[in-house]
């Protein structure tokens, strides 16, 4: 058995460099806290939620509409409380028909 090869002092300069350059690229790609996955799912989840945040301020202003409408249109309040709410006037009879589909 050839001993001197398990004996990284005998080993060529330029292996040694090449064994050290692998393990630094291995070590930044996949080991370290701040490694090139790690970097990539926090972009991906950075998109994510950005995204998220674009609709829901798509929907925020939707809404803020739909409070201004009902605001300013006392028929569409009632129309909604009676419709959704099954809320009624006093002195008033509400009667449900179920459609057959």
């Amino acid at each position: 058995m050839n001993l001197q090869f398990f004996n990284p002092l005998r080993w060529k300069k330029s292996f040694l460099i090449t064994l050290l350059a692998a393990f630094i690229v291995v070590w930044f790609a996949f080991i370290d806290s701040y490694s090139l996955k790690t970097r990539w799912d926090l972009h991906t989840q950075k998109q994510e939620l950005k995204e998220r945040a674009e609709y829901l301020n798509v929907e925020s202003e939707e809404l803020k509409t739909k409070i201004k409408q009902l605001d300013e249109d006392p028929a569409l309040l009632e129309k909604i409380a009676r419709e959704e709410y099954g809320m009624r006037k006093p002195g008033e009879t509400v009667y449900k028909v179920k459609r057959e589909e």
